[in-house]
């Protein structure tokens, strides 16, 4: 079974919160493995553009120079087959907090080089309105930039049903 990362820049009630939750229903329910990083309830730091990454460590666990709450997602990411990215749209895009922690992740693209990148994708998302092209367009650039396996995407507060069957579809 597959080992999931869950990167929830949702309130933990709101709609995306919702779909999240399906979704882990579902993917527990077909015996996968799942850390949920609830990202408003983590200290993390924007990227610094330092290129610290890029330094030999000596802690290739904990790739960034920074040492907040992502080195908790660095050690899961490390594992993971599956990322989810669940956000809100604010403003036309994923929200703040889920773009600072995929920011940081680049400190991981460093450490492994574009080939020990490859992970599979899955996106979640509510919105106000009615279009979600923005945000969409970024994770396919996002997947198809490090050669990511989209397995699917969850689009809208009232289809809760629809993330669990996406979540119950991984093995």
């Amino acid at each position: 079974m597959a080992k999931i990362i869950i990167l929830n820049g949702a309130r933990k009630n709101g709609n995306t919160a919702k779909l999240v939750d399906a979704f882990i229903q579902g993917a527990e329910a077909a015996g996968n493995s799942i850390k949920r990083f609830d990202l408003y309830g983590m200290k993390i730091a924007g990227c610094l553009g330092c290129e610290g990454c890029a330094r030999p460590r000596v802690r290739p666990e904990s790739p960034c120079v920074q040492k907040d709450d992502m080195t908790q997602i660095y050690e899961a990411f490390a594992e993971a087959e599956v990322v989810v990215f669940a956000s809100p749209i604010y403003f036309w895009a994923v929200n703040g907090v889920l773009k600072t922690a995929t920011d940081r992740l680049y400190a991981e693209l460093r450490c492994l080089g574009r080939e020990g990148f490859p992970r599979k994708g899955v996106l979640l998302m509510t919105a106000a309105g009615p279009s979600y092209d923005e945000p969409v367009e970024w994770y396919r650039i996002f997947e198809r930039y490090l050669g990511w396996t989209n397995l699917g995407m969850v689009l809208g507060a009232d289809k809760a049903s629809e993330a669990y069957d996406l979540g119950s579809s991984i093995h």
